[in-house]
């Protein structure tokens, strides 16, 4: 099995990394994002990682960047309707947490509704 790398960098490297020097290292759009600045709902969110990496954390701050000191964390992210759990791997850096969370289900149609075709507007008499 090989080991991850992240541009050239292996797992430990990128967890001794600043965020600063990570951001070097990023796609431009998520460098854009961190250079403005972390949001004070996205510091709070790291903050409690740095507290206790391994309890299970709420967050609704979907936009939020992954950063290698949030590898092997578990969130819980908001969808919407309810908070699904998300375990963060290596392969997550540089992706938000909203990337891994869908917001809709995907439809399952099964009969046709009422009025939908002729014979279904056929109701028989007891």
């Amino acid at each position: 099995m090989a080991k991850f790398t992240y541009k050239g960098k292996s797992e430990e490297e990128l967890r001794k990394m600043s965020i600063e020097e990570f951001i070097k290292i990023i796609p431009s759009r998520q460098r854009r994002s961190l250079k403005r600045g972390i949001k004070e709902a996205q510091k709070n969110v790291l903050e409690k990682l740095r507290r206790n990496p391994k309890k299970f954390i709420r967050v609704k701050v979907r936009d939020m960047i992954i950063v290698p000191e949030m590898i092997g964390a578990t969130l819980g992210v908001y969808n919407g309707k309810e908070f699904v759990r998300l375990d963060l791997k290596p392969e997550m850096l540089g992706h938000r947490l909203g990337e891994f969370v869908m917001t809709r289900k995907h439809v399952k149609h099964s009969a046709p509704g009422f009025s939908a075709t002729r014979s279904s507007k056929y109701i028989p008499l007891k």
